[in-house]
C-alpha cells in the first residue's frame, strides 16, 4: 500500500512552493510549519542536498473531529505535503495518504474523515 498521492510537475521550485500552499489554503488547511531540508541539512550537518521542503498542512475544523474521536491521533498531526526537486526537470509534490496514515488508528470513526481529507489533498494536487 502507497502511503503518499503524488504528482510531477514543471516550474519553479518556489514558485511550486507557493502554488501548493495557495491550493491548500483553498481546499480550508493552514500551513503550520515549512521546513526547508535543504537549509537545514547545510546548517546542522554541513551537506549539500535538493531543494526539499516538507509543509506541515492542517484544516482546524477536520483536525478538531478526528482529535474528538480519539485524542492521541495529535501524534500524526499535522499532514505533510512534501515539495522537491526530481532526478529529472520536474518537481515532485506528494502529500501523505490520510486513509493509510489514519488506518494505524483502527477506528472507524475516523475513515470518514480520512476520505474527505483523502478528496481535499487530490483537489491539491489537481491544481497544480
Amino acid at each position: 500500500m502507497s502511503y503518499t498521492m503524488d504528482k510531477q510537475v514543471e516550474g519553479d521550485f518556489g514558485n511550486i512552493v507557493e502554488q501548493t500552499t495557495a491550493a491548500l489554503e483553498d481546499e480550508g488547511f493552514g500551513v503550520l510549519c515549512d521546513i526547508d531540508v535543504q537549509q537545514t541539512f547545510k546548517e546542522k550537518l554541513d551537506e549539500e542536498y535538493q531543494q526539499y521542503r516538507i509543509l506541515g498542512a492542517c484544516n482546524p475544523e477536520l483536525a478538531h473531529e478526528a482529535l474528538e474521536n480519539e485524542l492521541v491521533l495529535g501524534a500524526l498531526l499535522p499532514c505533510n505535503v512534501i515539495v522537491y526537486e526530481t532526478d529529472g526537470d520536474n518537481i515532485g509534490v506528494s502529500a501523505v495518504d490520510p486513509e493509510a496514515l489514519l488506518s494505524v488508528s483502527d477506528n472507524s470513526d475516523l475513515d470518514p474523515i480520512a476520505a474527505d481529507v483523502r478528496d481535499r489533498f487530490e483537489s491539491v494536487l489537481n491544481a497544480l
